[in-house]
C-alpha cells in the first residue's frame, strides 16, 4: 500500500511579540532562551528573542507555543539550490 503524505497546514499567530502559537510543526531541533529552531514542512523556522521558553509542545498534533520577547522570525529554505542568489546568477 502506498503511503500518503499527511502534511498538516502550517500557521503562525503572534500576539504582541510576547506569545507565538504555531501549527504544522514536525520537530523542535534546538532551543535556548534566545533561539528556538522549529522544523515545519515548509522549512525550518528560527525564532529569536530573549527569555524564550516553550510553553506548549505537542508533536503528534503539530502544535507549539513559545512565550518571551520575540524579536524575529526567519524561515530557512528546504531547498538551498533555489536560493535568491542562484536564481539571479543564472
Amino acid at each position: 500500500m502506498q503511503e500518503i503524505n499527511k502534511t498538516k497546514p502550517h500557521s503562525l499567530m503572534l500576539d504582541n511579540r510576547k506569545s507565538l502559537s504555531m501549527t504544522g510543526v514536525v520537530d523542535v531541533s534546538g532551543f535556548d532562551d534566545q533561539t528556538v529552531n522549529v522544523k515545519t514542512a515548509l522549512g525550518t523556522l528560527v525564532v529569536k528573542g530573549s527569555s524564550l521558553h516553550i510553553n506548549k509542545l505537542n508533536l503528534e498534533s503539530g502544535d507549539v507555543s513559545i512565550d518571551g520577547e520575540i524579536n524575529s522570525l526567519q524561515y530557512l529554505s528546504n531547498n538551498r539550490d533555489k536560493s535568491l542568489r542562484s536564481r539571479l546568477l543564472k
